[in-house]
């Protein structure tokens, strides 16, 4: 992969899943709009710097799997895979 993420940015990839209702119905992801998303870290960035000039690590690490807001990331395709860039600030939570 060659991004490289900047300040408190995090790249992640999706983990979206269409869902299967128990009569064999397949629902797209876009009949859950309001959930959340789920995905994968695969890149970090240093983080935040406060108003000392001081940087603010990052509190998830590549490979944490994380629950993030449903329209807050910006999608970005190389080299035909895509990835998600977000604030650390939309991730929800981490699951653990």
């Amino acid at each position: 992969m060659n991004l490289r993420p900047l300040s408190d940015k995090v790249i992640v990839t999706s983990s979206t899943k269409e869902e299967t209702t128990a009569s064999g119905l397949v629902l797209p992801d876009t009949a859950s709009k309001e959930r959340p998303e789920q995905g994968t870290v695969v890149a970090v960035g240093p983080g935040r710097v406060d108003d000392s000039g001081k940087i603010i690590p990052m509190s998830v690490k590549v490979g944490d799997k994380v629950v993030f807001k449903k329209y807050s990331p910006d999608e970005v395709k190389v080299e035909d895979k895509e990835y998600l860039v977000l604030s650390e600030s939309d991730i929800i939570a981490v699951i653990e």
